[in-house]
C-alpha cells in the first residue's frame, strides 16, 4: 500500500526498503522496475542514478502519460531539512510549471518508507554531456542556454525558492515539438548536505556545504543564507564553461578550487581561451556575475542573462559603457 508523504515523523520513521525486502536488510531501490507505486505509478526501467536518488521512467495510469519518479535515498529521505524544502515545493505544484523547469508532481512515501518524487519526463541530453562532447559552446548558443535557465529560474525565485545546486548536470537540453531546443532545469530541493575539509571548515558556519562544490557561490561555500543571487552566481560559473571548457578558477584539488572561489578573483575569460576570441563585454558580463559579493552581482537571473545577450550582440560594447556610468 503506498500513501502520501506525513508529517514529519514519517521522514524519520525507520526505513524498511522497497515492498518485499527482508526485515533489517538495507534497502536497495535500485531494481524496482515493474512495481506499481500508489496504484497509479507502474515503474518501467531505471534511467539514472546519483549519490541519492534513482530516477525510473514510469507509466501515470490515471493521465495516461509518462513521468520520471526520483526515489531518494535513506539520507536524504530522513533529513529533516531536505524533505521540507520537497514538501514546499510540491505543495506549490503548478506554480512552478514553466516550459524551463521540471517541476515536483507529487511527493509520497510508502508505509515501508521509501520515499518518491514524481516529476514530467523530460526526454533530452544533460548539458554537462553537450558541453563535453563539444569542448566549448558557441557564444551565441551559450546566451539562448542560460536565457532559458534564468527564465526557469526567475519562476522559482519569484515564489522564494533558490536552487541551491545549479550545475550542468541538472540541465536537461530538450528537443522542442518544432525542431529547436530549450533548456530545463532539474532537480530543485534536491541539493545534497557535504562534508567539507578541515581548511575549508573554518571558514564556513558549520562544517557542511549544501550543493556541488565546483559551482557554490562563496556564500553557500561559508554555510551564509542564500538568496536567488547564489544561483546567479553558480550560473555564471556554468556560463564559463559553456564558453571555455574550464572553469574560472584553478586549483589541482576540489579544495583548491573552492579556496581560490573564496580567496581569488576568477580567471579572465580571454586570459583562459584567447584563441576564441570573445568580445570584452561578455568578459564582463561574466565577471560581474561571478563577483564574491553578492550586492556586486547581477540581482537577478534574467538581469544577468539580458545583459550577456547584449554583450554578445554586435556593439555590445555599448552596455559595458553604460555599466559605468551608471556605477554598476
Amino acid at each position: 500500500m503506498f500513501e502520501p508523504l506525513g508529517a514529519d515523523s514519517r521522514a524519520t520513521s525507520q526505513r524498511a526498503g522497497p515492498p518485499g525486502a527482508p526485515a533489517g536488510k538495507a534497502p536497495d531501490y535500485s531494481q524496482l522496475a515493474g512495481e506499481t507505486l500508489d496504484a497509479r505509478y507502474v515503474v518501467i526501467r531505471k534511467i539514472g542514478e546519483g549519490g541519492m536518488s534513482f530516477v525510473y521512467l514510469a507509466d501515470d495510469v490515471l493521465k495516461k502519460e509518462r513521468v520520471a519518479i526520483k526515489i531518494l535515498s535513506p539520507s536524504l529521505s530522513q533529513d529533516r531539512t531536505a524533505m521540507a524544502r520537497l514538501r514546499r515545493e510540491a505543495e506549490l505544484g503548478g506554480k512552478l510549471a514553466h516550459p524551463n523547469v521540471c517541476h515536483i508532481i507529487r511527493l509520497g512515501e510508502t508505509l515501508n518508507g521509501l520515499v518518491y518524487v514524481v516529476m514530467p519526463f523530460v526526454e533530452g541530453e544533460l548539458l554537462c554531456d553537450v558541453t563535453n562532447r563539444a569542448q566549448q559552446l558557441p557564444l551565441a548558443l551559450t546566451v539562448r542556454y542560460i536565457t532559458d535557465i534564468a527564465a526557469g529560474l526567475q519562476v522559482a525565485h519569484e515564489l522564494g525558492i533558490v536552487h541551491r545546486d545549479l550545475k550542468p548536470e541538472n540541465i536537461m537540453i530538450s528537443k522542442k515539438p518544432n525542431g529547436g531546443e530549450r533548456a530545463i532545469v532539474m532537480d530543485f530541493g534536491l541539493a545534497k548536505e557535504r562534508q567539507v575539509s578541515a581548511e575549508i571548515k573554518k571558514l564556513t558556519a558549520t562544517g557542511i556545504v549544501l550543493g556541488t562544490p565546483e559551482f557554490m557561490s562563496p556564500e553557500q561555500l561559508r554555510g551564509k543564507p542564500l538568496d536567488a543571487r547564489t544561483d546567479v552566481y553558480s550560473l555564471g560559473l556554468m556560463a564559463y564553461e559553456m564558453l571555455t571548457g574550464k572553469l574560472p578558477f584553478p586549483g589541482r584539488t576540489q579544495q583548491e578550487i573552492m579556496i581560490a572561489r573564496l580567496k581569488s578573483e576568477p580567471t579572465p575569460i580571454r586570459a583562459a581561451r584567447p584563441d576564441l576570441e570573445l568580445p570584452a563585454a561578455v568578459e564582463r558580463v561574466l565577471l560581474r556575475s561571478m563577483e564574491r559579493d553578492p550586492a556586486e552581482r547581477y540581482q537577478s537571473a534574467p538581469e544577468f542573462a539580458a545583459a550577456l545577450a547584449d554583450a554578445a550582440r554586435p556593439g555590445g560594447l555599448a552596455s559595458g559603457v553604460l555599466d559605468k556610468i551608471l556605477g554598476r
